[in-house]
């Protein structure tokens, strides 16, 4: 539903096929996005860091396909993109890189590959391992977080800001970015990341909320 309804408010679109919604999570509430998408007929891209995670949705038969090359996954999202077919691909790599690869794509080849974006890493608890800096591999990560909590922490607001960079650049150029009420842009405010909405409040962020503004 939130799906939809974001595709129907910020799309005007009823039919989501040949849309594509990039977002990150496959881990507890965040493992029903791959199904969302495929329901809602679009092109749902999923980067989770934890294989395990990826596997068990995979299994489940939640999630479409898995790739860690993002060479794929660009691929596999313009073929779907273009024959409008339904998928969810789960990227086993940090989504800030995903985010990132985008841009370049923007970039290089004026294309806008995204047209709904979200997130759903665990910000409400992003220094004890919610949220994953783009800096360092998985495993790596986890070992920093028990022997350096404090440079785990800067590497994590390092990412925050990288990531906003790169939502920032690609929803400059049309694509819908929501909060998924998952603490990602106050924890990107904290990280000092342009995520506050001009003339507003500091309460107030550029992007909606999918409570009040999508399924509100």
């Amino acid at each position: 539903l939130t799906v939809l309804n974001a595709g129907r408010r910020y799309l005007k679109a009823e039919d989501l096929s040949g849309k594509v919604f990039v977002t990150s999570g496959l881990g507890g509430m965040s493992g029903a996005q791959a199904k969302a998408a495929v329901i809602a007929g679009c092109v749902g891209i999923i980067a989770e860091v934890d294989e395990a995670a990826l596997l068990k949705r995979h299994k489940q038969g939640w999630l479409m396909e898995i790739s860690n090359n993002l060479d794929h996954c660009i691929a596999r999202l313009r073929d779907a993109r273009k024959n409008k077919t339904a998928l969810s691909l789960g990227y086993h790599g940090n989504v800030v890189d995903l985010w990132e690869r985008l841009v370049h794509e923007l970039d290089t080849t004026g294309e806008l590959l995204v047209d709904l974006g979200s997130d759903q890493t665990s910000c409400h608890n992003p220094f004890n391992g919610g949220y994953y800096p783009v800096q360092l591999g998985f495993e790596e990560a986890k070992q920093l977080l028990s022997t350096n909590p404090g440079k785990f922490r800067t590497l994590v607001q390092e990412s925050l800001k990288r990531q906003v960079a790169a939502i920032n650049r690609l929803a400059d150029k049309g694509m819908f970015f929501w909060d998924y009420g998952n603490a990602f842009l106050l924890e990107a405010q904290r990280a000092g990341a342009n995520v506050e909405k001009k003339g507003a409040n500091k309460t107030e962020f550029r992007y909606p909320s999918y409570v009040q503004h999508i399924m509100g």
